[in-house]
């Protein structure tokens, strides 16, 4: 395991209150609560500068009215992109397998990909004030942003670490290092005319993608024309269908990436169907490992990335810190290690 090693630092800054926003906005306390629970009560000009303060300060109502001060929920929001995603699977098992022994419950929330979706999950999590939280990814809306410095709770960015500063803490992989690691391992191999397959598009499908393509740029062997990518959900049926529209316009292809094992798969069922031998004729290879890869047949080569055990450390790191440690390490790169099979 790697770790890449940031400064020691701990959320001092404290919880953003009711007075601040009064401060901020030129009113009293009792007004700002006035414009949050009776806004018919107040002015439109005093709710708009209200509403301005509470922007800016990222302030998040008490919904429970906590009048202890360090009061714990034993709570830990989870906040990922799909929990029908097998990825996803094994890292709520990681996070689980440490909270629920230390006492504490998750809050469990599924953004299907949204930024939009993120940011009001997040928000009505933070109202909850759990202990510390959870959150998929280094990329995130400005406003959640705020939110989530003004929270002042522990929080760990998981599956990606390299392309940005965390807001506290982070673990995971870099994709781009990855996407760069399989094309590498294809141009070993001897494959020169190589598409990619893409689905979701999501920041770290993105920046695996991305990667790989560097990678065969370097040796002068990029070209836009191979390479597919769609919004849509991954599927296995997808996974088909796009490599079949690929290969009608790229009928010469000897090797295909697909950003996931779920593409791969349908890719693999299409060249079955169309009784295209693999990798003999056409190679492809995945990204996750999941435990399906090394059952079907051929068996897939992928990028084996350690889920289990990121939800498990970022869980890790958040109660240590709910004890009271200062972490020296803040941002864990896991690594990532290319599982070579008999599809590529």
């Amino acid at each position: 395991m790697t770790t890449r090693q940031s400064q020691p630092g701990s959320r001092s800054k404290g919880r953003v209150t009711l007075s601040d926003v009064a401060r901020m906005s030129g009113v009293s306390a009792m007004t700002v609560s006035r414009a949050l629970n009776e806004p018919q009560r107040v002015s439109e000009q005093v709710r708009e500068r209200v509403e301005q303060a509470i922007d800016a300060l990222g302030y998040i109502p008490n919904r429970a009215a906590r009048s202890l001060a360090g009061s714990r929920s034993h709570t830990i929001a989870v906040v990922i992109p799909s929990v029908s995603n097998a990825v996803f699977n094994n890292v709520i098992r990681g996070i689980y397998d440490v909270c629920a022994p230390a006492g504490y419950e998750m809050l469990m929330g599924n953004t299907y990909y949204s930024v939009q979706q993120e940011s009001s999950l997040i928000s009505k999590f933070l109202t909850h004030h759990p202990d510390g939280m959870i959150v998929t990814g280094l990329d995130m809306a400005d406003s959640t942003r705020r939110q989530l410095e003004a929270a002042a709770i522990p929080l760990v960015q998981i599956m990606e670490v390299g392309t940005s500063a965390p807001l506290d803490m982070s673990v995971g992989i870099s994709h781009s290092e990855a996407g760069g690691a399989m094309a590498r391992y294809m141009l070993e191999r001897g494959y020169r005319r190589i598409g990619v397959l893409g689905a979701q598009m999501d920041y770290r499908s993105q920046r695996r993608i991305q990667g790989f393509i560097d990678v065969l740029a370097e040796a002068g062997l990029a070209d836009v024309k191979r390479v597919l990518t769609t919004a849509e959900p991954s599927t296995v049926r997808l996974g088909g269908q796009l490599l079949a529209d690929l290969l009608l316009a790229n009928p010469d292809l000897d090797a295909v990436f697909c950003c996931n094992d779920d593409l791969a798969y349908g890719a693999i069922y299409e060249c079955q169907r169309r009784q295209i031998r693999v990798p003999q004729q056409l190679a492809i290879a995945g990204f996750n490992d999941l435990e399906g890869s090394a059952c079907i047949n051929p068996s897939l080569t992928s990028i084996q990335t350690p889920l289990y055990d990121i939800g498990k450390t970022a869980a890790q790191m958040l109660m240590r810190r709910l004890a009271g440690e200062v972490l020296q390490q803040t941002v864990v790169d896991l690594g990532f290690r290319l599982q070579a099979r008999d599809s590529a």
